[in-house]
């Protein structure tokens, strides 16, 4: 687990160190800024839960558009849109407090 909070690598994992835990599989879509930007706040938001995330990036514009994403940066999982926007950390951890309830069912 890191100490500081940084935005993930592409490919790397969030909390790689437990592998018992869930993975969420996150596809961020975005300019490079936003990207980073959110990345960076869903890092430190989930790091003391106990899940796993791993990214990927995307900055083409019409790939995104193509995803379905109407806002930089769009978040999706799954195929599906999860979030979108520079969406403040409370909201950040509680759609992943519900996703690790939904998981645990």
């Amino acid at each position: 687990m890191y100490d500081a909070c940084h935005p993930l690598k592409e490919g790397e994992i969030l909390n790689g160190s437990h592998p018992e835990w869930p993975l969420f599989v996150l596809y961020i879509y975005g300019s490079k800024l936003e990207c980073l930007k959110i990345s960076k706040r869903i890092m430190c938001t989930l790091k003391h839960l106990p899940l796993r995330i791993k990214v990927f990036y995307n900055h083409d514009t019409l790939k995104a558009i193509d995803e379905g994403c109407g806002k930089d940066p769009c978040i999706k999982m799954n195929g599906k849109i999860l979030f979108e926007g520079l969406i403040q950390a409370e909201e950040i951890k509680e759609i992943f407090e519900k996703l690790l309830k939904e998981k645990n069912e």
